[in-house]
């Protein structure tokens, strides 16, 4: 297998040269390059490709997501994979097609992993699906959108449900909201969204409406009823999903 190049954006010193130090005893990488800037780290993007980014989220000036979003228009984007202490921008982060999220502080077994999905992200382009990560006894999973068949707020948090359980992650649901309308997430509640695919009914007695998604009824309120319909009306209209 022919060796990775990569690069690594942090602001931190010591964050920087232990990220670098960890990824330089990876067999699969052949040559690291750190930065502490995430300017510097687009013009040297910008004279020459590497294989894949490892960067930090919140820096000065030019942010981590700041950094994915301008490397999303390149005209092939270099595999990207979060290194942070902050958990809290996971969503955002998939969101621009991170390949992997990783927690601060670093243990080297976790970053093999990220390097694993890395070298995966070099074969067939993935299907268009989002991949969320989720934490359940210190071990992070993905799970694809598509599955999450409703979403409940939970104060500051936000509960995903699928037909395999439910996962809680550390984004608002009014986040969730604006992020995944384009997938076809709307709004049934102040506190709920639905995933229109996996809608199986719409059910209306003495005034009162509601859906049925992955087998659970879930009430719709008065004031969101007429968004909804007008929703599965197009739907219907279209034949969209």
């Amino acid at each position: 297998m022919t060796q990775l190049k990569v690069l690594v954006i942090d602001d931190e010193r010591p964050a920087l040269d232990e990220l670098t130090f960890l990824l330089g005893r990876d067999p699969r990488i052949g040559e690291v390059r750190g930065t502490d800037s995430a300017t510097e780290a687009l013009r040297v993007l910008q004279a020459e490709e590497v294989d894949a980014v490892f960067l930090d989220i919140q820096m000065p000036g030019l942010t981590g997501l700041d950094l994915a979003q301008v490397l999303s228009r390149f005209r092939t984007p270099p595999p990207v994979v979060f290194v942070t202490a902050h958990e809290e921008h996971a969503v955002a982060a998939f969101e621009l097609r991170a390949v992997d999220y990783v927690l601060k502080p670093v243990r080297e077994e976790r970053l093999a992993e990220a390097v694993r999905r890395v070298v995966e992200a070099g074969g067939p382009a993935p299907s268009g699906d989002v991949q969320i990560p989720v934490e359940r006894g210190g071990v992070t999973r993905f799970i694809n959108r598509s599955e999450i068949t409703h979403v409940e707020a939970q104060g500051d948090y936000a509960r995903l449900h699928t037909a395999e359980g439910s996962h809680l992650v550390r984004t608002p649901l009014s986040s969730l909201a604006e992020q995944w309308a384009s997938a076809g997430f709307v709004r049934i509640h102040r506190s709920v969204l639905v995933a229109l695919p996996h809608v199986e009914e719409v059910r209306s007695e003495g005034g009162r409406v509601s859906v049925v998604v992955g087998g659970t009824e879930l009430p719709v309120s008065r004031r969101h009823t007429r968004e909804l319909r007008s929703v599965l009306t197009r739907r219907d209209a279209t034949g969209s999903p």
